[in-house]
């Protein structure tokens, strides 16, 4: 059994700052007599960009050793029953910030999901998996769909009948929030420079999308809208067009921003959208209770997350892969391995 363990003697492919090596994990945990923890023997793990800024030493906490990978579906060895795991640890129900340190699998004192040997994790943290989801589409909830879920709900407000525009779509969070906009009857619509991210998202749901990088995108957002203005916008770029979204935005609206990949230096809040009194409220993963929550949400919604492509086995060639493609960023959906065939239950 291997694990993917972060390194600076790399025996894959995958070097940026740090490399990987699959080995045994010597610190892989072992069965408890502790009964607020389980065994979990997981079956498929899906990738983040995360995982690759760790690769690359732009991640705060990084330590060698460590197992990557945040997400992933299992099922727990004593009962054999199928779940997910919360991908983040010391978060309880605050809506407001975490109750604790806060910190997410993938790096040590912390278990990483990219692994074959069963992993300890406490029973709050394991949540019954929804049946209609394959292995592949239930590795690929947890993260994304926590982060997705806070961002648009606690944070964003985001109700039936609410015009909301969604930034980035092909990523993991930003097509967990259309989907969950979708299934709650909001309208949204949807920012990329890839006209066919645009098509699959209007195929997911969406009632339009503009090029971010077309100078004219923000006339075109206005006639998408039809006179409507945006209660909410899903944000995990910030970049330039921020000065010109109060011109789109009803009063009272709120910008739910996730993360700032576009520009290092921040993004641009103004008078304008003071006077609006736009809210820009930032938003980071969630809670356990949101976690759950989510999970509920999917279940009850039948919501199928999109997965991008799948490799099997744990191996050097699947790593390289999918860390070279997360990398790119060129996908739409989840990128997943799936290493169920050297896990599967004893019945």
């Amino acid at each position: 059994m291997v694990s993917v363990i972060l390194s600076d003697n790399a025996t894959t492919k995958t070097k940026f700052k740090y490399g990987l090596e699959l080995k045994e994990n010597p610190n892989a945990s072992t069965p408890s007599t502790n009964q607020e923890q389980s065994l979990v023997k997981i079956q498929a793990a899906a990738l983040n960009h995360r995982d690759v800024w760790i690769l690359k030493g732009m991640y705060g906490g990084i330590k060698l050793g460590s197992v990557l990978g945040s997400d992933a579906v299992g099922y727990v060895v004593d009962t054999q029953e199928r779940v997910l795991i919360n991908p983040g640890y010391g978060w309880i129900a605050d809506e407001r910030r975490p109750e604790n340190l806060f910190s997410i699998l993938g790096l040590l004192p912390l278990p990483g999901t990219l692994t074959e040997e069963p992993v300890l994790f406490d029973n709050d943290d394991i949540v019954p998996c929804p049946s209609h989801l394959s292995t592949a589409e239930a590795a690929a909830l947890p993260l994304a769909g926590l982060t997705a879920y806070r961002a648009l709900f606690t944070k964003g407000l985001v109700r039936k009948g609410d015009h909301v525009l969604v930034t980035g779509i092909g990523g993991g969070v930003a097509l967990f929030a259309l989907q969950f906009a979708v299934a709650v009857g909001a309208h949204v619509y949807v920012t990329s420079s890839s006209p066919k991210k645009i098509e699959k998202a209007i195929e997911l749901g969406a009632e339009g999308g503009v090029n971010y990088k077309d100078e004219n995108c923000i006339q075109e957002l206005k006639t998408l809208l039809k006179g409507n203005l945006l209660s909410a916008i899903i944000d995990g770029a910030g970049g330039p067009l921020y000065k010109q979204y109060p011109k789109l935005m009803r009063e009272g609206g709120i910008i739910s921003n996730y993360g700032q990949t576009a520009d290092v230096k921040g993004v641009n809040y103004s008078m304008s959208f003071v006077v609006k009194n736009i809210e820009l409220r930032g938003s980071t993963m969630g809670s356990r209770k949101e976690f759950k929550e989510m999970v509920k949400f999917v279940d009850e919604k039948k919501i199928k997350p999109v997965v991008s492509r799948v490799w099997n086995g744990l191996n050097s060639n699947s790593i390289d892969e999918a860390i070279a493609m997360m990398s790119q960023g060129n996908q739409f959906g989840k990128l997943v391995i799936d290493f169920s065939q050297s896990t599967i239950p004893k019945l």
